[in-house]
């Protein structure tokens, strides 16, 4: 008899990360991953301690594909900066179960949207808005935060199934948000110089 194979944490993990994607978060259990590899549970239980651990652990990878998803160009983006908001809606639109389990339930980071700008991830974000504007670093957060809360309005709406997916609707809408913003901020320095 052939030896079994040996059930790594990365398999476990990518295991949940399938089951999250495909049936979504409440379906994230051990017997759940355990039947996916095909194996007993003992071998998840070793490398994870709790299912809160299994979680924790999921969750991180859909944190990092989210990431990359988000952040990585396109030969199309027309903006770099506006299209890092599409492909954040688009995402909710492709991975709907991945969404909500990262920004609808309670394994989200921070409540508050001061402690999401103080995210390392943001600032990968607010750099080149800067370029792109000129702006301080301080009000390139502020544009930011009133952008993030238009385009993260609209990706619940979308992975909660309330609205479609239109991305030339979506173009147009961030791109005039995006606009606003600016003309207004760029109004507010005038004022106070």
């Amino acid at each position: 008899m052939p030896p079994t194979a040996k059930i790594t944490k990365d398999m476990i993990v990518d295991s949940g990360l399938k089951i999250v994607r495909e049936e979504g978060a409440d379906r994230l259990n051990v017997r759940r991953v355990a039947t996916e590899l095909g194996c007993s549970t003992q071998p998840i239980m070793y490398h994870f301690k709790t299912v809160a651990d299994l979680k924790t652990a999921v969750y991180s990878a859909a944190d990092a594909f989210h990431t990359s998803f988000i952040m990585t160009p396109e030969e199309t983006d027309f903006n770099p900066f506006l299209a890092i908001g599409l492909r954040y809606i688009r995402f909710a639109a492709e991975e709907m179960n991945l969404f909500r389990f990262l920004f609808q339930s309670d394994k989200l980071g921070s409540s508050s949207i001061e402690g999401l700008l103080e995210s390392g991830e943001i600032s990968q974000i607010i750099a080149p808005l800067t370029a792109a504007t000129g702006f301080s670093e301080e009000k390139a957060r502020e544009v930011f935060s009133v952008l993030f809360i238009c385009v993260h309005g609209a990706a619940s709406l979308i992975a909660n199934n309330s609205i479609g997916y239109d991305q030339d609707y979506f173009v147009t809408m961030l791109t005039r948000t995006f606009n606003g913003l600016i003309a207004a901020s760029q109004e507010e320095n005038h004022e106070t110089i």
